[in-house]
């Protein structure tokens, strides 16, 4: 390698609520040659940026085109109410989106759930983002269902959140270009679906080496067997226990 050539690296895109950093650490354990590049990116923008080839794989939020993208489903999250603690909500454990049918619910324009029917009444304005419309929960303005991944990545001591039993829930996926399945997207691909170090595919384990041959023992075994004792009597032989018995003494008249 030229001194104008860099070094390998594996560029692993993620969208916001994955946290990534259990499977890097793993990867810089097993491959410490190879740097890991982190790139974040809005979860609308993740599918065509590994189109593109800006990363080599990714965590993304289903559903996305597969269309040149293979995907493995990896979890999915429950879904949240975001409210402020002193709301009415926080007495129950867990709502429905019917129970949130008079409240004001925002909807961010980089929302990620897929509604069939939008809950709550709708805000005057869509907030751009998550973190405007998480603002504006905090000013009283309305409530906002999230997966409960974006609720902890927006966290705030004057929020909190509940279950919504009914809601659509987010899909999270690793995904990569099909075309571009490389030996370090197999590797990581390996890590992610908890294979060991001699079963991640990409790099293949080393070949098992033959068992050492034992010496046949048969003969030795088969030797020990001709001189074992069998139980006889030596000064007996074969049926002494007859031959060797006498008769009892005449009775003396």
């Amino acid at each position: 390698m030229t001194g104008s050539e860099a070094p390998p690296s594996f560029r692993l895109a993620y969208v916001p609520g994955v946290t990534p950093t259990k499977w890097v650490r793993i990867w810089q354990e097993r491959l410490p040659d190879i740097p890991v590049d982190l790139v974040a990116l809005p979860a609308a923008e993740a599918p065509d940026v590994l189109r593109r080839g800006g990363a080599d794989a990714g965590f993304v939020r289903l559903p996305i085109d597969r269309t040149a993208l293979s995907a493995i489903p990896l979890y999915t999250e429950t879904t949240v109410v975001v409210v402020p603690k002193d709301h009415i909500v926080t007495a129950v454990d867990e709502v429905s989106a019917e129970e949130l049918a008079e409240e004001i619910v925002l909807h961010p324009l980089d929302e990620v759930l897929d509604w069939e029917r939008r809950p709550g009444q709708p805000a005057k304005e869509r907030p751009a983002t998550t973190a405007d419309a998480i603002q504006l929960v905090a000013a009283g303005v309305g409530l906002l269902v999230v997966p409960q991944s974006l609720a902890r990545l927006h966290h705030r001591r004057d929020l909190t959140y509940r279950p919504v039993t009914d809601a659509p829930q987010s899909q999270v996926a690793l995904s990569w270009p099909e075309e571009k399945t490389t030996d370090m997207v197999e590797d990581f691909i390996g890590i992610v679906r908890g294979r060991t170090v001699n079963s991640s595919r990409g790099r293949r384990p080393a070949p098992a080496q033959p068992k050492e041959k034992r010496p046949d023992t048969g003969t030795a075994r088969r030797k020990s067997a001709a001189h074992k004792p069998t139980g006889r009597s030596r000064r007996t032989g074969s049926g002494g226990g007859k031959g060797n018995r006498r008769g009892r003494p005449g009775r003396r008249s």
